[in-house]
């Protein structure tokens, strides 16, 4: 599947946010589709997964660095005191990181976040609590570090039927 699943609509209608050629971290990249992205954008990009292999073709250009790294097992924050000029995350809560993750957008950058939210468990998959946002969970970790520029709390038809919550926030 490298390469085949599109970019989130979200994460490609708020690209732009992201200051021209400045380091995108995309955490828990999957098949990297945002790695990808934003690539084709001009940015180098951090890519960080438990299983990276769905990123092994980009293993040769000198602008991705991939990382294997599991985020749930109690280590340290991997980029502590590193800051990107974009940080996306799409289909991935774990909340121990999520101050990390709003922390680690540099001045002038873009926090772009997209995945389950509460009542999602009615479509079927994730259906487990500590993975669907509470609502209003996004604007809550955002709140007074970073500028809302958009926010949504809504059900979905596309790719499945599910209820998301997505934000795109810059730090000023």
């Amino acid at each position: 599947m490298h390469g085949n699943t599109p970019p989130s609509d979200w994460i490609a209608r708020y690209a732009t946010l992201v200051p021209n050629g400045g380091t995108v971290l995309d955490v828990a990249a999957g098949s990297g589709r945002h790695t990808r992205l934003f690539r084709r954008l001009g940015h180098p990009v951090v890519a960080i997964d438990i299983d990276p292999a769905g990123l092994a073709d980009l293993a040769g250009d000198p602008d991705v660095e991939i990382l294997r790294h599991d985020l749930e097992d109690g280590s340290p924050w991997p980029f502590a005191g590193r800051l990107f000029a974009g940080v996306v995350v799409t289909n991935y809560l774990w909340r121990p990181i999520l101050p990390d993750i709003v922390a680690s957008v540099a001045p002038g950058g873009a926090l772009l976040y997209e995945t389950f939210a509460a009542a999602a468990e009615r479509f079927g998959k994730p259906g487990n609590p500590d993975f669907l946002l509470k609502p209003g969970e996004l604007l809550e970790a955002v709140q007074g570090r970073l500028r809302v520029v958009a926010y949504e709390d809504i059900e979905v038809a596309m790719p499945r039927p599910a209820m998301v919550q997505r934000i795109a926030a810059v730090r000023a």
